[in-house]
């Protein structure tokens, strides 16, 4: 069995998530370490909220990096293998960077905190939007997009995330364009997304020319593990590749669905989400049905994957 470990994004956070790892004595210690670096405390935001506070960008990102970091680090301390590969969904990246060692985990939880800051800040509240198309493919999207796009105003694709499972971004008005086109098209579901700003687009380029300055004051290493970056779905050995990659990432759409499917091409029979949440896993079974997947969602299923790792004879 071949295995690659994914880490969720933004979307997964919800008050109280960490407390199905009770018993793991890493999830409060990584979230210690995590508040150490950026002076704030990420372990009652994540616990006791509020809610409002631990959905704004500034905050999601830093706390679901730390969370998929957590997880890792619990599997490791119980003596699960490293995968064969690991991607991260869009911020999970940054929790796959620390797990190949490419970057140092209090290095990314303050680039993530800047990163969240820098995309909150690129575009006034209420200018950009995103929504959901469900029940159309890719290229419907796309062409739905261009049709709703103007000289003034973009919509792109944004999340490419299983099939029939498409997220838009831009400015709110073609937003809401593309969303009514595509219902024409045929979607099932065209529905605006309760996001603070309009990611994985081209408004997201000041963004991320704040975060390649950080970028370039940090150092980053060679993984250990391959990551498949979701931006360009290629795995980058070279620290100025990784930053590119991180870069672009910021403004160019999650290439989720291929990244899924180089990993099957590439041998990879078991997906596992690591962190909270199962969303990554259900995404999985949509793009590549042969595969199985499997969610650390809790302390149970990282006992249970350890065990069938033991029965695969793998210790």
């Amino acid at each position: 069995m071949t295995t690659m470990f994914v880490f969720p994004g933004q979307g997964s956070q919800s008050v109280g998530m960490m407390r199905a790892y009770e018993g793991l004595p890493e999830i409060r210690e990584t979230f210690r370490e995590a508040s150490d670096a950026l002076g704030i405390d990420l372990w009652r935001l994540v616990d006791q909220g509020p809610e409002a506070e631990l959905t704004r960008t500034r905050n999601t990102q830093p706390v679901m990096l730390t969370a998929g970091v957590a997880v890792w680090r619990a599997w490791k301390a119980l003596g699960g293998h490293d995968p064969a590969f690991v991607a991260g969904h869009s911020l999970g990246e940054y929790s796959a960077l620390v797990a190949a060692e490419a970057l140092a985990f209090s290095d990314a939880v303050r680039l993530v905190r800047l990163r969240g800051e820098a995309m909150q800040e690129a575009v006034p509240e209420g200018v950009g939007a995103m929504a959901a198309i469900l029940g159309i493919d890719a290229a419907a999207v796309s062409d739905v997009c261009a049709q709703a796009a103007s000289a003034e105003e973009i919509v792109a694709p944004a999340n490419l995330n299983a099939p029939g499972q498409i997220v838009v971004a831009g400015h709110r008005d073609a937003v809401l364009l593309a969303a009514e086109l595509a219902k024409a098209r045929g979607a099932k579901r065209a529905v605006l997304l309760p996001v603070s700003a309009p990611f994985h687009c081209a408004l997201m380029r000041p963004a991320a020319e704040r975060l390649a300055a950080a970028l370039a004051e940090v150092e980053v290493h060679s993984p250990r593990i391959p990551v498949i970056h979701n931006v360009d779905v290629a795995t980058h050995a070279e620290p100025e590749a990784i930053r590119a990659a991180l870069v672009a990432q910021a403004y160019s759409p999650v290439r989720w669905i291929e990244t899924i499917e180089h990993a099957a091409a590439s041998g990879v029979t078991r997906v596992v989400e690591c962190g909270p949440g199962k969303v990554l896993a259900a995404l999985t079974k949509r793009i590549v049905k042969s595969l199985e997947s499997v969610a650390l969602s809790d302390a149970q299923a990282v006992q249970s994957l350890l065990e069938t790792e033991r029965d695969d004879g793998k210790d």
